[in-house]
């Protein structure tokens, strides 16, 4: 029985976590931290664990911490992991890290859009935590950058389409809506109720600092430097993300051809799904649950073909696919923890 510790478990994330991991069958949650709820019980502050954990919210003091734990979560604000996660790894732990301190492996790039990094020389060594993409790296990692929810989204849903060279990548937009949960809980007038409900709106566009994550990702999968379109959107409701990606097909295909692509890519992935030819996937049927679904459409009157995913932005594109790359870390069955049934309606 492994023992885990998750550093920020007061926010949606965190909390997410602690609903997965309570019902693991391998592993305790031994630690869990708040400045703002410590000394309460993590159930108190969100009676949906009730009866689930008796787990008490602590202080973060490393030094009361680290050896209370194999493997240790931080989701925490950007910035505030790069302070914490050097002093783990050198205690020998494994930290699977949500924020995206770790993702870019550009340092200039990722200040450029975030803040100055102070712990550079760990970004060569952060594996990419998609497991679908990089699960032999991640096998053999002690720090895994879990990624963002938006490019979960966009990165899965072009994944085999990049992989096998019918898309010209200069040509991509991706396309996205996200639920107010994505926001996190801290409070701000922007998700407030009558802010969101009723209402559907563009965010930072152009300036959506997934975006190059995404472009980084991207251009791996492509094998050249990427540049693409990416547009958020607010929509009132609690979670998911619908993304929707269009690129120029660089040679003809028949819809057949690229439903069998996706059948194919994806037929040993446990938590991708391609949906039926013909359908598209829809929030509701992903709700509470790790999946990620698919649907394609070739439109061969323009040349481009429109890919539609859609997964929780707060289990597959947070805390679920946290416990899968924690569960590749420690050797354990991939979907321990993550059976949850998507809940509909």
């Amino acid at each position: 029985m492994y023992k885990i510790g998750i550093v920020g478990a007061s926010g949606y994330t965190g909390v997410e976590l602690a609903r997965l991991l309570v019902n693991h069958p391998d592993v305790e949650l031994a630690v869990a931290t708040s400045r703002q709820y410590a000394g309460q019980k993590l159930a108190d502050v969100y009676p949906n664990l009730r009866g689930l954990t008796d787990i008490v919210l602590e202080d973060v003091v490393f030094a009361d911490l680290v050896d209370r734990a194999d493997l240790f979560f931080t989701a925490v604000p950007h910035q505030t992991a790069m302070n914490i996660v050097p002093a783990f790894l050198a205690a020998g732990k494994k930290v699977v890290d949500l924020s995206a301190d770790f993702r870019i492996k550009d340092a200039q790039v990722y200040e450029a859009w975030y803040q100055a990094h102070i712990a550079k020389e760990f970004l060569d060594e952060a594996v990419y935590g998609l497991p679908e993409i990089n699960r032999a790296q991640i096998k053999g990692a002690r720090l895994v950058a879990n990624p963002g929810c938006y490019p979960t989204a966009i990165l899965l849903g072009l994944a085999p389409l990049l992989k096998n060279g019918l898309v010209d990548p200069a040509t991509i937009i991706a396309d996205c809506k996200s639920g107010a949960s994505g926001a996190g809980r801290a409070a701000s007038v922007a998700t407030l109720y009558c802010e969101v409900t009723a209402g559907f709106k563009a965010y930072k566009v152009g300036s959506h600092r997934h975006t190059p994550e995404i472009e980084q990702e991207i251009s791996r999968l492509a094998g050249q430097e990427v540049a693409i379109s990416f547009t958020p959107h607010l929509v009132p409701m609690v979670r998911g993300i619908l993304s929707t990606v269009y690129a120029g097909l660089v040679k003809e295909v028949t819809q057949d051809e690229v439903d069998d692509l996706y059948r194919d890519f994806y037929q040993n992935e446990r938590f991708v799904r391609p949906c039926l030819p013909g359908t598209f996937p829809s929030t509701h049927f992903v709700r509470g649950s790790n999946f990620c679904d698919i649907g394609c459409k070739v439109d061969l009157r323009t040349g481009r073909i429109v890919i539609v995913s859609a997964i929780d932005n707060l289990v597959k594109g947070a805390a679920g696919q946290a416990v899968q790359n924690m569960n590749i870390l420690l050797g354990l069955d991939e979907a321990a923890g993550l059976g949850v049934v998507p809940l509909f309606p």
